[in-house]
C-alpha cells in the first residue's frame, strides 16, 4: 500500500466551540450533526479511521469558519492562540501521525502574522489554513500584505479553504440547496483565488505558495478560457504572466472531496503531476473511500506517479523531512 499524507483534515477545539453551530449547518439531521461533532473532536476515532484507510499522516486544521466568524478581533486573536495550543497538544500525543496548519484571526493582520510565526517556529506547524473571507474582507486586500510577507519569510504555504461568502450571490440567495458545499463554497473560493491572482499577489510575492482543495475549485477545467478572455479584456491588472502560468508556479491543489478520475486527469494535465496532492477532507468525506480511489485510479499510470500524488509532493511542498515536532 502506498504511503499517504492528507492535508485538509478538520478538527474542532474547545476555544472554537462557539462557532461550531455554523459548521454543523452542513449536517441534515440532529443525528448526523452529533456524529460530525464527535468525529471532529474524537482523537481515538480519527486515528482508527486513518489506520483503516492506510493513511500515514493527517495535517490537522481547525474546521471552517472558526474564529474568522468572530466580530471581536481581540477575542478572535485569543481563541486562535488557544486553538493552536490545543492542536499542538494533539500532535504531541501522536507525533508520527499528525502535523498542523495554524488557525489565525485574520481580523488582526499583525496578530495573525505573529501567530503564524509562533506556530511555525515553536510548534513546527507546516503553514496556515484560512477559511475564506473575514468580515467581508478577502485576502487580496492590501491590508494583508504583511501576512503574505510573513508566509514567504517563513517559507510556508497558505491553504485557502472555502467558507460562506459575506453575502449570498443573488442567483442562489433563494435556493438553499445551491448554497454551501453543493456549489456556493466552490463559487466563492474559486473567485477568491482569482482575486488573489488578478490582484498581482503572485507578482509581488513570486515565492508564495497557495493551496486550494477540491481539485482546484473547478479552475483547472477553465484555465484556457481564463487566459483567452483575460487577453481580450480591457483591464489594468498588468500581470507579468498569463493567468494559467501562476497555477503552475504558485498554486498547489489537493484532491479533497473529489474522487473523480476525469477531474484528476484534468488537474494533472493543466498543472503538472508535481502540483497535485492527495487529501481526504475528513470527516466530511470518507477517508477509506478516498484512499481506495487514489490507490486504484487508472489516471496514475504507475507507482512512481502514485507515490508523487500520495505523499512525495506533500513532502516537498510542506518541507517534511520525517522528523517529529517538538
Amino acid at each position: 500500500m502506498t504511503r499517504k499524507i492528507a492535508l485538509e483534515e478538520a478538527i474542532t477545539t474547545p476555544s472554537t466551540q462557539d462557532y461550531l453551530s455554523i459548521t454543523l449547518t452542513v449536517a441534515p439531521t440532529e443525528e448526523s450533526a452529533a456524529a460530525l461533532t464527535q468525529a471532529l473532536e474524537d482523537d481515538d476515532q480519527r486515528i482508527a479511521v486513518m489506520d483503516e484507510a492506510g493513511i500515514d499522516l493527517f495535517v490537522l486544521s481547525q474546521t471552517s469558519p472558526g474564529v474568522q466568524a468572530e466580530k471581536d478581533a481581540s477575542l478572535a486573536v485569543e481563541r486562535a492562540h488557544e486553538s493552536n495550543d490545543y492542536m499542538q497538544a494533539l500532535i504531541k500525543k501522536h507525533p508520527d501521525r499528525y502535523r498542523g496548519f495554524a488557525h489565525l484571526a485574520m481580523q488582526d493582520v499583525r496578530a495573525a502574522s505573529d501567530e503564524l510565526k509562533r506556530c511555525v517556529e515553536e510548534f513546527g506547524f507546516l503553514g496556515a489554513m484560512v477559511n475564506g473571507q473575514t468580515n467581508g474582507i478577502y485576502l487580496d486586500d492590501r491590508i494583508y500584505d504583511p501576512f503574505w510577507e510573513r508566509a514567504v519569510e517563513l517559507g510556508v504555504p497558505v491553504y485557502v479553504h472555502p467558507a460562506d461568502p459575506h453575502m449570498q450571490p443573488w442567483v442562489i440567495r433563494d435556493m438553499e440547496v445551491l448554497q454551501g458545499t453543493v456549489l456556493g463554497w466552490t463559487t466563492d473560493n474559486a473567485s477568491h483565488c482569482l482575486r488573489l491572482l488578478f490582484s498581482g499577489l503572485f507578482d509581488r510575492y513570486p515565492d508564495l505558495t497557495v493551496i486550494l482543495g477540491h481539485m482546484g475549485e473547478t479552475l483547472p477545467y477553465i484555465l484556457w478560457r481564463i487566459d483567452g478572455r483575460y487577453a481580450t479584456t480591457n483591464n489594468e491588472c498588468g500581470l507579468k504572466k498569463k493567468p494559467s502560468d501562476y497555477f503552475r508556479s504558485n498554486l498547489i491543489i489537493t484532491t479533497t472531496g473529489l474522487c473523480q478520475d476525469s477531474a484528476l486527469q484534468c488537474a494533472i494535465t493543466e498543472l503538472g503531476i508535481d502540483r497535485v496532492l492527495f487529501s481526504v477532507d475528513y470527516p466530511y468525506e470518507n477517508a477509506k473511500d478516498s484512499a481506495d480511489w487514489i490507490e486504484g485510479t487508472p489516471v496514475l499510470i504507475d507507482q512512481t506517479q502514485r507515490d508523487q500524488v500520495c505523499y512525495q509532493n506533500a513532502e516537498r511542498v510542506l518541507r517534511l523531512d520525517g522528523s517529529t515536532q517538538s
